[in-house]
């Protein structure tokens, strides 16, 4: 009676998942009602929770996940060889399936009910706009606008930063509360970014992080915003208020980076004026120079030498000690990291892939098409 209570438990659960996310993806509007009514509702609380430790809960729940997957090809692995041998197993491997038994099913339930509510169905909310009047198209003169105003607001603000002796920037703070004000400054523009916010923790594991390039996660089981420490400083500003935006129920990737560039320069801190900037630089930069031959390119307002330097991912010294301590080849981690994240995106309906990262360029052009550039 007991076990089959749990079947049906577990067929109801998971049909209920299953119709969740059809209605997410055939309706726009349930997806919306779900985001700005309930999602924050329940994540917030959580994100209390979770908040209360300094350390990364989400990189522990991997780590447990890895360990699980582990246990499992041993345990098939092992089973096969008594198989092969002609032996019964031993009481041991017996025990250990048994555990596993017992712990796969409600833990695949909680993966498919915590997936569905903090990140699939976010992918079938109405995209943000950046304005009241959206062109749609640009051509190439309104991207070499926006293009050069970016820059010259990056050489500006190069040049006002402190700086220490070997001409890296210098953040004086609490860089994690002054993102969590940031973001909260949108509050009058966009939905959910009021009230309680989580505090960005750095991973322990940012030198794997480091290897995948990767700036940043957003981890829907403890509803985190996770950072790379071993990142250049310049980076962390906007990827902390890149990711607290995924917690509001942002997930699309170029949404979370045009949000994350407004709250870092509506900031009353400078040096988040500057990442902010920074944050979106080699997204214009890169469409422009794509858009024209290198005559035209060089006719434009040239990237000064110090925002050059505040671009860089990690210093030589960073990456020195990623290799030192990699377990892993670097290029192979970030080939695996990159069809890891294209295949997510798409599978969540996102057509473009990782492309849609660049996307935020488009969002750019209709924010300063309906807010002149100043």
């Amino acid at each position: 009676m007991k076990s089959l209570r749990k079947k049906t438990l577990f067929i109801t659960v998971l049909i209920l998942c299953v119709i969740f996310n059809i209605l997410a993806w055939m309706s726009r509007s349930f997806a919306d009602f779900f985001t700005d009514n309930i999602f924050t509702v329940i994540t917030k609380p959580y994100g209390r929770l979770t908040s209360l430790v300094k350390f990364s809960v989400g990189e522990i729940m991997l780590i447990v996940l890895v360990l699980i997957a582990i246990c499992i090809v041993f345990c098939l692995a092992a089973k096969l060889f008594f198989i092969f041998r002609k032996r019964m197993a031993p009481s041991w491997l017996k025990a250990l399936e048994g555990i596993l038994l017992k712990v796969l099913p409600p833990l695949f339930l909680t993966v498919c009910v915590i997936m569905s509510m903090n990140c699939f169905v976010l992918y079938h909310c109405t995209p943000i706009k950046a304005g009241e009047v959206s062109k749609g198209s640009y051509n190439i003169g309104e991207l070499a606008i926006l293009r050069d105003y970016i820059v010259n607001k990056c050489n500006e603000l190069s040049l006002e930063v402190p700086r220490d002796e070997e001409g890296c920037v210098i953040f004086e703070g609490d860089m994690a509360e002054t993102a969590k004000e940031a973001v909260r400054g949108l509050s009058g523009e966009y939905k959910r970014f009021d009230g309680y916010f989580v505090t960005p923790k750095v991973l322990t594991f940012s030198g794997f992080m480091s290897q995948q390039y990767m700036q940043g996660y957003y981890f829907p089981f403890s509803m985190e915003a996770n950072i790379n420490g071993e990142m250049y400083i310049m980076n962390k500003p906007f990827t902390m208020c890149h990711e607290l935006c995924h917690t509001a129920g942002y997930i699309y990737e170029d949404e979370a980076n045009f949000l994350g560039f407004l709250s870092c320069i509506k900031s009353d801190n400078m040096i988040f004026n500057y990442s902010g900037y920074l944050g979106v630089l080699a997204y214009v930069n890169n469409d422009f120079y794509r858009s024209v031959d290198r005559e035209e390119y060089r006719k434009h307002v040239a990237i000064s030498e110090e925002v050059k330097f505040d671009s860089q991912f990690l210093t030589d010294k960073a990456w020195d000690e990623v290799e030192k301590r990699a377990i892993f080849d670097t290029e192979t981690v970030r080939k695996a990291a990159d069809t890891f994240i294209d295949t997510n995106l798409k599978v969540n309906g996102v057509s473009a892939g990782k492309a849609s990262y660049s996307h935020v360029v488009g969002l750019l052009l209709d924010y300063y098409n309906n807010n002149p550039y100043n």
